[in-house]
């Protein structure tokens, strides 16, 4: 069974820099499709980022240009998101997330579709 850990989290000014971390203890069969979500209180959990494939991604708008998400190809056991010219809108708690969702799934994938999840880890963006 799959299991995730995030880790990087912390507080920056704003136009600051993060790089979060999510290892990925287990095999690797059922991490297909990764992502990155947020969420704050009150809100539904937000998909950021995903990735799939040979390095296939899509973003949510408000990221585009900004965050990259990424991940270690050797292993596969490491999932990355550099975090630059952070915002304060940017606040949040963050989650990995993995499935085996098909490409065509995985592109558009929201919370509800992925079935592994990390403890979150919080980003929090001062001015």
């Amino acid at each position: 069974q799959v299991q995730l850990a995030e880790s990087g989290g912390g507080s920056v000014q704003a136009g600051g820099s993060l790089k979060l971390s999510c290892a990925v203890y287990g095999p690797t069969g059922s991490t297909i499709c990764m992502g990155w979500f947020r969420q704050t209180p009150g809100k539904e959990r937000e998909a950021v980022a995903r990735i799939w494939g040979l390095e296939r991604t899509t973003y949510t708008d408000s990221v585009k240009g900004r965050f990259t998400i990424s991940r270690d190809n050797s292993t596969k056991k490491t999932l990355y998101l550099q975090m630059d010219t952070l915002k304060e809108e940017d606040t949040a708690m963050y989650y990995c997330a993995a499935g085996t969702l098909s490409t065509a799934d995985c592109a558009t994938a929201t919370f509800g579709a992925f079935r592994t999840w990390g403890q979150g880890t919080q980003v929090s963006i001062f001015s």
